[in-house]
């Protein structure tokens, strides 16, 4: 695929703004301040369904709006991940072996493809859609409630699927 321009139509301006937004989301998280964080965590998860959305609604589907949504989506988890080290690290420490198999499927589920397929894994497809819900849905919980172990099992559950395919 060879990219002379990125369309700058509001579903790639959105997923620009989410690529953006990455490092500035990351200094909330070191200077310890949970409330800008959550804000935007959560202002991120919400313009990555509306992106997709509105693409799909108004045909606005484009190759390199699709993989500028990938990269922002593993941005967005990689933000909520520091925030669960940075902020919610006590609520997870009972659970750290747990959580260290989770983060290495994690990873694994992101890095397989690569291996696999010779590229990076698209969150395009029905079974990623519906984990990235999954994810988006157990964050916004986590950050605005608080932590919940059934949110844990459901949303880590999706991840065993590391052999995604890639669209």
């Amino acid at each position: 695929m060879k990219i002379t321009s990125v369309p700058l139509n509001f579903p790639n301006i959105l997923s620009l703004y989410r690529l953006f937004s990455f490092p500035f989301v990351m200094i909330f998280v070191f200077i310890k301040r949970e409330d800008l964080f959550v804000f935007f965590i959560c202002f991120n998860l919400f313009t990555d369904f509306l992106d997709g959305w509105i693409a799909r609604k108004f045909n606005l589907t484009t190759e390199i709006g699709s993989v500028l949504d990938s990269l922002a989506d593993s941005g967005t988890y990689l933000l909520a991940l520091a925030g669960i080290l940075a902020f919610k690290w006590n609520s997870f420490q009972p659970y750290i072996v747990s959580f260290a198999i989770f983060i290495g499927f994690f990873i694994l589920s992101d890095l397989l493809p690569v291996f696999k397929f010779g590229k990076y894994a698209s969150y395009h497809i029905y079974s990623a859609k519906i984990g990235g819900y999954i994810k988006g849905i157990f964050f916004i919980v986590l950050f605005l409630i608080d932590f919940n172990l059934w949110f844990i099992i459901s949303w880590s559950s999706q991840e065993f699927s590391v052999f995604r395919k890639t669209s």
